[in-house]
């Protein structure tokens, strides 16, 4: 069994994607990052219920995440501060960690839109907004989720809640740097986790 209990949150959700994940997790982790995670714990009912009066449309599966794990990103608890990859994304040399609540509130650090920050080049390069994503959108009201393996200098996950007439509130964007470009890889954390459960954790990678 999992080793976290869960924290109180302000609505109790029954989301069996979340308990899969993490039990399905517990599978392919290095023992050292097992051991790391044993120390860890989840958000508590303030933490969460500020995060969902930051992000009014914040998922519950995320929220059952963060109940039981407040983040793995160079996160303190107690006397350790555990550093754990414990996210993928279609970029399989990249595994990601997974933030905290207040990690999240603070923002991806991109105060602007995509046609502001790439206003020389987004006419030109169909590849740097995928469909479904609205350019004039300002990142900040993205809620990112989590940053990759280089402390998000390469890649970070969002969740987005203003797209285009094409996409989907709720859907996953993943944003990659040189050559950057920003893709929507699933249309809501759900399918998120269960498209790294189908994939079989493969960002995950094997000790020798």
């Amino acid at each position: 069994m999992w080793p976290f209990k869960k924290k109180e949150t302000p609505l109790q959700y029954d989301n069996s994607i979340v308990d899969r994940y993490l039990t399905d997790l517990q599978k392919h982790l290095s023992e050292e990052d097992k051991d790391e995670l044993s120390y860890a714990s989840g958000a508590n009912k303030k933490q969460l219920t500020e995060l969902t009066r930051r992000y009014r449309n914040c998922p519950n599966s995320l929220i059952q995440l963060l109940s039981r794990i407040n983040g793995t990103y160079w996160q303190q608890y107690g006397d350790h501060k555990i550093s754990v990859l414990i996210l993928g994304s279609d970029v399989s040399e990249y595994p990601y960690y997974l933030k905290s609540v207040e990690q999240i509130i603070e923002g991806s650090g991109i105060n602007n839109s995509i046609r502001k920050i790439y206003a020389e080049y987004i006419d030109d390069d169909p590849e740097l907004v995928g469909k479904g994503i609205d350019p004039d959108v300002n990142i900040n009201k993205w809620l990112c989720f989590s940053d990759c393996m280089n402390n998000g200098g390469t890649s970070q996950l969002f969740l987005d809640f203003n797209p285009s007439l094409e996409g989907v509130s709720g859907q996953v964007v993943r944003y990659l740097h040189d050559p950057d470009s920003f893709k929507v890889i699933a249309n809501s954390f759900d399918e998120y986790l269960q498209m790294l459960i189908d994939e079989g954790y493969s960002f995950i990678i094997p000790e020798d």
